[in-house]
């Protein structure tokens, strides 16, 4: 397809003349065509004000309906996956088989979602059927489900230009819970997401849905995205990203004379603590798995082990050796952006710099996007004296914490602040003696890893991909699995209502055949009379 470098409104490409902007590849430095125009504040209103009316419509889609227009959506990314990942892969320098693995995993969270949507006991619909004699007052028949929230707002990542991104985890679940999206296009891959939202856009035609129920937004800088989370049509947003630009949008939508929510996910060192047995007995085996994890897709995937716990003992020895030599002799990298490299370089710097802090960098590499790999390593005093150490560094880094005595661990580990996930790497007759910091672990995060690394986000029903701030900004959420749904929903009761004016999913004979609860019991059965 031709790229056109304009915003697409409600299905038609936007005539506003802003500032104009491109995509620079990040191996050699080079400007990308076309240029892509910032949209207008006109634009974001017209887009806004198109889903609000699309909305009246598509929140009442049946369930089959939009399970079909999510298929589509994943058969036409499918179809478009070579031109995704060779565009990708110009304006991220992020390698093909990994972006088209990439499109394959968000046509499957499309294909997730269609079948939440379409089984159905996703809504939670529940019964409490009317008790005409109660005594001392009647109780009146009441039913209540899930119901779409309204138009929500999306803003892709850099780091996942399609999986968190046009058509990913964040727009799939808007759209399934029967919310009109409108994406603000991260600024570093607007080709790719221009292919991605063209894609979606005719998923939309081809399924006879109102042209407002998606739009994408392109602009070099910040203003779209502020107009377009405090816009009054919009009603819920999802970012992921920094934690500074997730705060500046949580902000923002709190102080909206009508706040909405703000699902942001912004920053996490996922700790790994290596338990003494392990240590002992496959301490090899971790080097090399933990070096594999730090690095991979050049250390910006937001479940990247930043912090490493290790008992200082005969054993850490050979493990800290091999991390050693694997780090300093890894191949370079290159980063998404030129503004990410720089700021990995400053935050690198700083730290090796500090006394106490052990380091081992890879060799230099040219370039602006260039980084290299590093192994930072400090004693658990120094560490616990420097509650910043704990701070992500986006690229291929990880901080080693050696320390000698448990307590000290345990507190460390008390200390820490909210993240996606926490690793444990032991043996299975260890838990038991490690179950104070399992259950400190379990506080911290949204998912606890036994034996594996946390590099690797399953999408599936269990998947929990959150965790307490400043992981993300709402812990009782996920935005990976078919929980994520249930952020672009809103409960919902009607009283007293006769059956022909409520939902399908609230009739007495249960035509859709979906798990209800019916006066405190679950079960897929009618209402009995």
């Amino acid at each position: 397809m031709t790229l056109t470098g304009v915003s697409l409104i409600a299905g038609k490409p936007s005539s506003s003349k802003g500032a104009t902007f491109r995509a620079t590849n990040p191996q050699t430095g080079e400007p990308l065509d076309p240029e892509f125009t910032s949209c207008s504040a006109g634009d974001v209103d017209q887009a806004a004000r198109a889903a609000a009316e699309a909305f009246a419509a598509y929140s009442r889609t049946s369930a089959r309906d939009r399970a079909r227009f999510l298929r589509y959506i994943a058969d036409n990314l499918d179809a478009g996956v070579a031109e995704l990942a060779a565009r990708a892969q110009l304006e991220t320098a992020l390698p093909p088989a990994r972006l088209q693995g990439e499109v394959q995993r968000t046509s499957n969270q499309m294909r997730l979602f269609a079948e939440v949507v379409e089984e159905g006991s996703w809504v939670g619909a529940r019964i409490d059927t009317a008790l005409p004699d109660r005594k001392p007052l009647p109780r009146p028949d009441l039913r209540s489900m899930l119901r779409p929230i309204g138009p929500v707002a999306v803003f892709g990542a850099s780091n996942f230009p399609i999986a968190f991104s046009v058509a990913g985890g964040d727009t799939a679940s808007a759209l399934a819970a029967g919310n009109p999206v409108i994406v603000k296009a991260h600024p570093a891959h607007p080709g790719t997401s221009e292919i991605a939202g063209r894609i979606v856009q005719r998923s939309v035609e081809e399924c006879g849905l109102p042209p407002g129920v998606f739009s994408l937004l392109f602009d070099a800088g910040i203003e779209a995205g502020k107009i377009l989370v405090q816009h009054p049509e919009i009603k819920a947003a999802g970012f992921t990203g920094s934690h500074a630009g997730g705060r500046a949008l949580m902000d923002l939508a709190a102080q909206r004379p009508d706040p909405i929510p703000c699902f942001t996910e912004m920053s996490s060192t996922n700790p790994v603590f290596i338990l003494p047995g392990a240590l002992r007995d496959r301490g090899a085996q971790i080097a090399t798995g933990l070096h594999g994890s730090f690095t991979l897709g050049a250390g910006q995937f937001c479940t990247k082990p930043g912090l490493v716990f290790v008992p200082q003992q005969e054993h850490a020895d050979p493990l800290l050796a091999e991390l050693r030599r694997l780090a300093g002799s890894s191949a370079g990298f290159h980063l998404l952006t030129a503004g990410i490299a720089s700021s990995f370089q400053r935050e690198l710097e700083a730290r090796t710099q500090r006394p106490g802090i052990q380091s081992t960098v890879a060799e230099p590499q040219p370039g602006t996007c260039a980084a290299s790999a590093a192994l930072l390593e400090v004693d658990i005093n120094n560490f616990r004296k420097s509650p910043d150490l704990s701070r992500e560094i986006f690229g291929p880094a990880t901080l080693v914490i050696r320390y000698q005595q448990r307590e000290a661990m345990l507190e460390a580990a008390q200390a820490l602040e909210g993240h996606l996930t926490a690793t444990v790497l032991g043996n299975p007759d260890e838990l038991g003696e490690y179950r104070d910091l399992l259950d400190i672990l379990e506080r911290k995060v949204g998912r606890v890893i036994l034996n594996g690394y946390p590099t690797g986000v399953e999408v599936s029903h269990a998947m929990v991909h959150g965790g307490p701030s400043p992981a993300t900004s709402d812990a009782r959420f996920t935005s990976v699995g078919s929980r994520a749904i249930l952020r672009f929903a809103r409960p919902l009761c009607w009283q007293g209502f006769p059956e022909s004016a409520l939902p399908e999913e609230l009739h007495d004979s249960n035509p859709l055949g979906i798990l209800r609860m019916i006066n405190g019991q679950t079960t897929r059965d009618p209402v009995r009379s």
